[in-house]
């Protein structure tokens, strides 16, 4: 597969929890080696589309591929897509009981086999990656949240992912500590890492996205490439939510 042809594939998913109707009938392509942004208000779908994409929630109708496999139904065997597919939560989700170095080296060792020595060798050139090789032994608590959430980007990385999904990776942590996290993921983007990016940072999304995906009510109302959308050719109801967002 060439580097401009889509790595993801979404093709009319539709999910529903219960009566409600999250994702509409949702479309989309996302070309390997590029950024997508998606942005739009609290309950639009992003989050949902997100885990769609990796399985962590099952569709009701619609297909996803992913680097030319279909995946929509893999049932018990989505953990293998998954290992492909990294995902940094809003929350961390790191084991408390664990060290930022052994929460990196946990998934290679049970999943990939590795032995510890090799394990550690890659989380430590991870925390480097990530711009902590000095907090090996710390312990989450021990961490800001900004750092915390670093060692959850490194920990999806340990799996050698071909794309990142992250979910408002910022949403939890303190003004001062949204840039430390936010320059890890432009780094990954710059080197070439796949990645869907939801987010409220709108001056991020400027510098990282190649395309913005605006999302509203489970429908992806705009979805341009990131020079045209913050040039001015986005929607009305797109530009409406843009300025609400640089007010704040």
């Amino acid at each position: 597969m060439s580097a401009s042809e889509p790595i993801l594939r979404l093709r009319g998913i539709n999910k529903l929890f219960g009566q409600l109707h999250v994702l509409k009938d949702v479309s989309l392509e996302v070309e390997r080696g590029r950024t997508v942004v998606v942005i739009g208000p609290s309950g639009s779908g992003k989050s949902t589309l997100l885990r769609c994409a990796n399985l962590l929630e099952s569709v009701h109708s619609g297909a996803i591929e992913f680097d030319g496999r279909e995946i929509t139904h893999l049932g018990r065997e989505a953990f293998k897509a998954r290992r492909e597919i990294g995902m940094v939560f809003q929350n961390f989700e790191l084991f408390a009981h664990l060290t930022a170095l052994e929460n990196i080296m946990l998934a290679p060792l049970r999943v990939q086999g590795m032995t510890t020595d090799e394990a550690a060798v890659e989380a430590r050139a991870l925390l480097n990656k990530v711009r902590m090789p000095e907090k090996a032994d710390f312990y989450p608590d021990e961490l800001s949240g900004g750092q915390q959430q670093r060692v959850a980007i490194a920990r999806a990385l340990a799996m050698k992912p071909k794309m990142m999904l992250y979910d408002e990776p910022t949403s939890a942590l303190d003004p001062e500590m949204i840039k430390e996290v936010l320059d890890v993921i432009q780094e990954l983007a710059r080197e070439g890492m796949t990645g869907i990016v939801v987010t409220h940072e709108m001056a991020f999304a400027r510098r990282v996205a190649d395309r913005v995906v605006f999302m509203e009510e489970g429908e992806i109302r705009d979805n341009a490439p990131a020079a045209d959308f913050f040039g001015g050719t986005s929607s009305a109801r797109a530009k409406r939510f843009l300025n609400q967002i640089l007010r704040h």
